[in-house]
């Protein structure tokens, strides 16, 4: 057996201490190595003999080695000055760059089985996309970079990070699985965005429970301390837990939050009137937005309604039309699209949760034809609140139909000019104005239209970052967001539940519309959720 010797383990002492002897010994393990498989090495390379190199195809640059104990096998491609330190593991197809660190017992794993239920894994066949890795690239230690995966030149990977998706070029990031941290090239906290949001996430975590449990009163939520009960705040608590703590509430356990809210709808109508509320509830107010938001955090706990939302699905066409011509587009254009939103959103929980379908072609027909071609809206704009009741309405409305599904929106362009005219107004959005509701009714339909176009993007991100920067500076310790970023007293500048849940979401969305939402480190799942909506395999993630 050979015996380890320093250079073993710290290779990149071997060209200027090595002995004679020491470099005889070398060059005969790398002729032992090329008579075993193809080994193309340059000029000054190590192979520690403690290593497991069993490759079919093994290139090797200038200024490279493989540590004691490192397992390579497969078709290895390394450029020059590349490292793998001890104990690490590169199998299948890898490519490298130059300066690339490995670091001890970090496993870059460019192959995977196949996960189909008709036979044990072990009998699956095996894929291989391989992985490849930039120019200038320190991946840290107890890494695990698994196949598939393009790491970008000058990227930093931190020690433990689980690496699931492509990583940019410049990106730093840590974690399980990875997220971007900061790009590495930032100066400073005042050029860094990235930083600015990973440090409002990590404190938004660190105070997660105590949030929840200044709104708990022992037997229910509340939206803040002294607020009177009401179902949408269990839902925030649950959205809040989510997005923070990666499960649901610490208090009270699932199953009783479950219950609570699964008992609270109506099995005639299928809505969920409010806590003390009388009378069969109807689908407006409360009782619509409750089909959002249980639902979701239905979703989010890994169960469902108990009954279709009949109020949706016992709806016929001709009375649908009725419906949507009745409501009034010209004046409160944020309510009329609030009921889009409430049905549009019953319609998918009947399908998902139910099979049931109801009037969606209907629905989605009077919207293609009734979406104004000059401004991209439905409704007009008012001489009193300019574009407000309509740009806010455009995104309920789109929320519970076209961003839900993933329909694309008709005439993203003319809705783009249109949202941003609202953003420019000075009475909704200045140093002394703004709320939850205003920044959401601007930056989701930017968001959401410009998956369609790139339309004045540079005008939608400048605005998205003066947002994003005000809000992560909203956060009170201990309490969370209020609804108003403004100064003054009052419910709505008080932290509650709600302000803190959609404040979470109006962050993730400015922030993805920048391209820096994976500093968060948490993707909405519920009511603000990115993608066409799907249900949740269970429980947390």
């Amino acid at each position: 057996m050979t015996e380890p010797t320093k250079f073993d383990f710290c290779p990149w002492l071997f060209w200027d201490h090595a002995t004679e002897e020491d470099r005889r010994a070398q060059e005969s393990h790398l002729e032992e190595l090329r008579a075993r498989f193809e080994l193309e090495a340059a000029g000054k390379v190590f192979v520690s003999p403690l290593a497991g190199v069993y490759a079919d195809r093994l290139r090797m640059g200038d200024h490279c080695y493989i540590a004691a104990h490192a397992y390579v096998t497969d078709d290895v491609v390394m450029g020059d000055d590349c490292t793998v330190n001890p104990y690490a593991v590169v199998r299948g197809n890898i490519v490298l760059g130059n300066a690339v660190r490995i670091g001890a017992h970090t496993s870059l794993l460019g192959f995977n089985h196949g996960t189909a239920p008709d036979r044990p894994v072990f009998r699956q066949a095996i894929t291989s996309k391989g992985i490849r890795i930039g120019d200038d690239v320190w991946v840290g230690s107890n890494v695990v970079v698994l196949d598939g995966v393009t790491i970008g030149d000058h990227a930093v990977v931190g020690a433990g990070a689980v690496v699931t998706k492509d990583v940019p070029a410049w990106a730093m990031v840590a974690g399980n699985p990875a997220r971007r941290i900061r790009d590495r090239r930032a100066t400073g906290p005042g050029d860094d965005l990235e930083r600015l949001l990973s440090g409002f996430a990590d404190r938004a975590r660190g105070q997660a429970e105590e949030v929840l449990g200044r709104c708990w009163t022992g037997e229910r939520y509340v939206d803040r301390p002294d607020a009177p009960p009401t179902v949408r705040a269990w839902c925030d608590a649950v959205e809040i837990a989510d997005l923070l703590l990666d499960g649901p509430p610490p208090t009270p356990a699932r199953e009783e939050i479950v219950a609570f809210l699964r008992d609270r709808q109506d099995p005639a109508t299928g809505l969920v009137p409010e806590i003390g509320a009388s009378g069969p509830p109807e689908l407006d107010g409360a009782s619509a937005y409750h089909v959002l938001c249980v639902g979701y955090a239905l979703d989010l706990l890994g169960t469902r309604f108990p009954h279709p939302v009949h109020a949706v699905a016992n709806v016929t066409s001709q009375e649908l039309i009725a419906s949507l011509d009745a409501l009034d587009w010209e004046r409160n254009a944020w309510t009329a699209g609030s009921w889009v939103d409430a049905f549009g959103t019953g319609l998918h929980r009947n399908l998902a949760d139910f099979g049931v379908r109801g009037e969606s072609e209907t629905l989605y027909g009077w919207l293609l034809t009734r979406c104004s071609q000059a401004h991209g809206m439905w409704g007009e704009p008012d001489p009193d609140a300019g574009w407000l009741q309509v740009v806010n309405g455009f995104y309920r409305l789109t929320r519970g139909t076209f961003a839900q599904s993933g329909m694309p929106v008709p005439y993203p362009e003319r809705a783009v000019d249109t949202v941003l005219a609202q953003a420019r107004d000075p009475r909704y959005f200045g140093p002394d104005t703004g709320n939850a509701c205003n920044v959401l009714d601007v930056i989701h339909p930017l968001w959401l239209l410009g998956r369609q176009t790139r339309h004045r993007r540079e005008e939608g991100a400048a605005w998205a970052k003066e947002h994003l920067v005000r809000a992560v500076g909203g956060w009170h310790d201990g309490a969370g967001l209020s609804f108003a970023l403004t100064r003054g007293s009052g419910a709505a500048r008080t932290p509650g539940l709600q302000g803190t849940e959609m404040w979470l979401a109006i962050i993730w969305l400015l922030a993805d519309y920048l391209g820096v939402s994976d500093a968060l480190g948490y993707r909405p799942r519920g009511i603000h959720r990115p993608e066409p909506a799907t249900r949740p395999s269970g429980p947390g993630r």
